[in-house]
């Protein structure tokens, strides 16, 4: 890509420009290590020393911290640097990475009846079987499965090998890494006899507009009705969200959290990754719940929930583990005491 003037970065997102407006700028550096041709940002107060010292070109900086970064440097001057920085990146993608030819590669299959429209991009190897519908600008990447009956919506963007289901519909502007599975069946199964008996999974998955998923990611379908992801969810590589799970709006997850079944995830939760939920529970809005935490009750009150044992050298873990186990004991013993206490 070649280098682009700060005025046209200023022109597109916005912000005070305390500089040269012809300034060129060649890529987005960190502000450890961004040079005189790179434009970086600076979003918290405790990095005010590396500002200081910064050579960046341009810097994107919150009024509070203008006086701290150099003097010889072009300033863009925003109230929020770090949604400046993810609109910018935005803006630098769409440059760097131009929407290939729309159009059908000569090795994909779609079926006759599929409805894909002339603006979408169906690249090599991908298939869109009977009934599915793929709306505008729709990008699927090399070897993608639409399975039948199911939608994609306009300018959604599926990468190489993601795979969805049939009687699955996803919405506008979302992204899916490669890997990711949508509709997969949801794990049911019936106890009989010393063995189990398949429940077959007849609802599907529903997911709103723009909702990014990370590779590897897999979201079950339902057994009678649908799994949901409302608008704005995000959710990182590697993230289980079983059958019939409902995840509310901009809710976040990081990698590797597992969802059982059934389980009601709020709007603006924030979930840790290798987070462990419970199935057939609730959570309410605006929860956060941190790295590792096994959930296995409904929380119905807004907060901040950990539970992690931490980490110790090992003879240290094995005697606060026995202790661990022996608090209920202990419990009793001291119930024990204060009633003989309060007898006497």
């Amino acid at each position: 890509m070649n280098s682009v003037r700060l005025g046209e970065i200023v022109a597109a997102l916005g912000g005070e420009l305390r500089g040269d407006p012809a300034q060129a700028i060649a890529r987005i550096a960190p502000l450890e290590t961004a040079g005189g041709d790179a434009i970086t940002f600076v979003a918290q107060a405790k990095l005010r020393t590396l500002l200081e010292a910064s050579q960046a070109g341009a810097i994107v900086v919150a009024p509070s911290l203008v006086a701290a970064a150099p003097n010889d440097r072009s300033l863009v001057v925003t109230d929020d640097p770090y949604l400046y920085f993810a609109r910018l990146t935005q803006w630098w993608a769409q440059r760097l990475r131009p929407v290939p030819p729309a159009g059908v590669h000569p090795s994909a299959y779609v079926a006759p009846d599929a409805q894909v429209a002339a603006s979408a991009v169906i690249g090599p190897m991908a298939v869109v079987e009977s009934g599915a519908v793929i709306g505008e600008r729709v990008q699927l990447g090399a070897h993608c499965v639409v399975g039948a009956g199911s939608r994609v919506g306009a300018d959604s963007v599926m990468h190489p090998r993601v795979t969805i289901a049939a009687g699955c519909s996803v919405g506008e502007r979302c992204v899916f890494q490669s890997g990711a599975v949508i509709g997969a069946d949801g794990f049911g199964i019936a106890p009989t006899q010393g063995r189990w008996e398949r429940i077959e999974q007849l609802g599907g998955v529903r997911i709103g507009n723009d909702v990014d998923i990370g590779a590897n990611t897999c979201v079950d379908r339902g057994a009678l009705e649908d799994t949901v992801l409302e608008d704005g969810v995000k959710l990182d590589n590697q993230i289980q969200i079983g059958h019939n799970c409902h995840i509310g709006a901009h809710t976040v997850m990081a990698a590797c959290v597992g969802i059982a079944g059934s389980t009601k995830v709020g709007r603006n939760v924030m979930i840790g990754g290798a987070a462990m939920i419970q199935g057939h529970i609730e959570i309410v809005d605006g929860v956060t719940v941190s790295a590792s935490t096994m959930v296995m009750h409904s929380l119905r009150k807004k907060g901040v929930y950990t539970a992690i044992f931490p980490v110790d050298e090992h003879a240290s873990w094995e005697k606060n583990a026995v202790t661990l186990r022996n608090l209920y004991a202990l419990r009793e013993r001291v119930r024990a005491l204060e009633k003989a206490q309060k007898k006497e």
